[in-house]
């Protein structure tokens, strides 16, 4: 019988800008002097899952997925239970996005999140002005739910994790030196299709220059950070003084998995400011 440690976590969530294509170039940053991992804009939290830290602190002004990342941890067999409540399909889709959360158990909600996410298109996650989920059925290409075998190794994975709802300063608050910062903040691209759709806010000129003065902060305090960005007059924005790579992706053009365009994703690290790396 396979063992729960013998399986491989992964994201058990779609996120519309995830980094899993480029995961092997990600992963070479992080090392074993890094003490812990911080992720202050988690989505799907696929370098985390992809590195198995053993201590991390994920954060994300996403409340709803960071209670549902509290739900994994805590109760998953009760997640996992409410899920097989639900059945696939565009009409069973469009009931399940229509519950008001606020009338199901913690458990029912991160059920009904999961569901919601692997089934929407793209794996958008958008609101409306009242804070309802509004994104459209994705169609018969999305996959199935996570595995139990999956979900209880990701729970088993966040056992340790500390998690914190709340806007990325929030988390990037409790860094301390011998930390590892990775940063994938929603993309702010002037003048460009790219997918920024974010809870009811999306990323601005002023959260822009307010994460250049963390990356300042952070490299005084000798703290390493990992940033990820489109190339972009923002990218160069935030790179001014810091180590670049820049790596070839594969972007949606309007989500659509038929209409691909190479672009690059820009890299920006302090690592070499550092003597002893």
């Amino acid at each position: 019988m396979t063992k729960i440690k013998d399986i491989q976590p992964k994201p058990f969530l779609r996120w519309a800008g995830s980094k899993k294509q480029i995961l092997p170039i990600l992963s070479k940053y992080w090392n074993g002097n890094h003490r812990r991992y911080i992720e202050p804009f988690a989505g799907s939290a696929c370098l985390f899952f992809n590195l198995r830290p053993q201590s991390a602190i994920l954060g994300d002004i996403n409340r709803d997925l960071i209670e549902t990342y509290q739900q994994i941890k805590e109760c998953p067999s009760k997640v996992i239970g409410s899920i097989k409540n639900f059945k696939k399909g565009k009409y069973e889709y469009y009931q399940v996005r229509e519950m008001k959360p606020h009338t199901l158990s913690l458990s029912e909600r991160a059920a009904r999140f999961i569901y919601l996410n692997r089934y929407c298109f793209n794996g958008l996650y958008r609101t409306n002005r009242n804070g309802e989920f509004n994104v459209p059925y994705g169609g018969e290409k999305t996959g199935n739910i996570p595995s139990d075998d999956i979900i209880y190794s990701c729970s088993e994975l966040l056992t340790d994790v500390t998690l914190i709802s709340g806007d990325f300063e929030t988390t990037l608050s409790y860094v301390r030196y011998g930390d590892f910062v990775y940063m994938d903040p929603p993309y702010r691209v002037n003048n460009r299709r790219v997918f920024n759709e974010y809870d009811a806010l999306t990323f601005s000129q002023d959260d822009l220059k307010r994460l250049k003065l963390w990356l300042k902060i952070l490299t005084n305090k000798g703290i390493e950070f990992l940033l990820s960005y489109a190339e972009s007059d923002e990218a160069n924005y935030l790179r001014e003084g810091y180590k670049l790579e820049k790596v070839l992706v594969k972007r949606n053009i309007a989500g659509f998995s038929n209409k691909r365009r190479n672009d690059y994703e820009v890299l920006i690290t302090n690592k070499n400011h550092f003597y002893n790396n």
